[in-house]
């Protein structure tokens, strides 16, 4: 399923060239209630850590540019259930949702925006660089389709290495227009690379609708055209991320080479807390709301009988001491000493 631009809801696309298996359901009872309360947790945890993010931004706690991921969170979560700790991710600016759905911890995110030296990239990185290279998180990259490069190169050292890992690349469909994405798709399908293309189509770049930038809005149809499987997907249903995801990365494990995936999703806030977001209607945006991923999935748990008004009270119990921790810990974590600045900035000559 995805929605279109006036909020009318159309069913996805067909992969356009053969896949992998589709995955095998999931059995009913309390394993998939389990499953279904730990998706809502962590977009919980993502929503509620972006939302304190705007506190303390507001409050100058937070300073430089924040793009928030709010809206878009099923995306994250649903992609990164289809992943192994061995698999590498590679992320946009926009990536709080996708560290905090890789594994990185709240406190490790939070520090890093307060640019403390206890933050996952030593408060270097700031909120547009979050970097964890022993989860095989490789950023928050700044520059628009910046990290397509990257997602490529690693997973030709993954394929020279003889190691059946996947590397999955997170961009905006801004990206989409630029050369790196055409030139990593031809490669990556000319190479055979195990490379998972996830494109967020969240309808605008910055503030410039797709269909101002784009002549052919199908973006799947266009990628297919490198003779990669493709398909779209409701970005605002994570268990339909989840099993298009699972799809596709059983497809490159098999060895049919690099997927791509068009998740049609919303962001509900403006681009960055620069943006005063003047380019969208509000009734669109209202429409794409009642489709709030959080919500489409509790409504779906409470229709199939589970308590889930008392699971989310406890959940978000435990997520608001999460981030309050998280905040603590990051007032309290020390900035870098001037005397070290330089470390990792340049090299020491050798000796001799």
């Amino acid at each position: 399923m995805s929605m279109t631009r006036s909020g009318r809801v159309r069913t996805s696309p067909a992969p356009r060239k053969a896949g992998g298996k589709a995955p095998k359901a999931r059995s009913d009872g309390s394993g998939a209630l389990r499953h279904r309360s730990d998706l809502l947790e962590m977009m919980l945890r993502i929503r509620r850590f972006e939302e304190r993010c705007v506190e303390l931004y507001s409050a100058t706690k937070i300073r430089g540019f924040v793009h928030l991921y709010i809206g878009e969170e099923a995306v994250a979560v649903g992609v990164n259930e289809a992943l192994t700790p061995e698999d590498a991710v590679v992320a946009t600016y926009r990536e709080h949702g996708h560290a905090l759905a890789r594994g990185i911890t709240a406190e490790a995110v939070m520090a890093e925006m307060y640019g403390r030296t206890t933050g996952c990239s030593g408060g270097r990185g700031g909120s547009m660089h979050l970097f964890d290279a022993g989860r095989r998180f490789y950023g928050g990259n700044a520059i628009v389709a910046g990290g397509l490069p990257l997602a490529a190169g690693l997973a030709l050292a993954d394929r020279m290495r003889g190691q059946n890992r996947v590397t999955c690349c997170f961009f905006g469909d801004g990206a989409y227009a630029e050369g790196e994405f055409h030139e990593t798709a031809n490669l990556a399908a000319l190479w055979n690379l195990p490379v998972l293309f996830v494109c967020e189509n969240n309808l605008y770049a910055m503030g410039t609708a797709l269909e101002r930038h784009q002549a052919q809005t199908d973006l799947a149809l266009r990628a297919s055209s490198y003779g990669m499987v493709a398909w779209a997907v409701d970005g605002m249903d994570v268990e339909a991320v989840e099993q298009a995801a699972r799809r596709a990365v059983e497809g490159i494990r098999t060895g049919t080479g690099p997927h791509f995936l068009e998740l049609r999703t919303y962001r509900f806030r403006a681009h960055s807390m620069y943006d005063p977001d003047r380019y969208r209607d509000k009734a669109e945006v209202e429409r794409w709301k009642s489709r709030d991923p959080i919500t489409l999935l509790m409504d779906r748990m409470r229709d199939s009988g589970a308590p889930v008004d008392r699971a989310f009270t406890r959940i978000e119990r435990r997520i608001a001491t999460e981030i309050d921790h998280a905040v603590e810990a990051a007032e309290q974590a020390p900035e870098e000493p001037v005397e070290t600045l330089l470390r990792h900035v340049t090299s020491t000559p050798p000796r001799r």
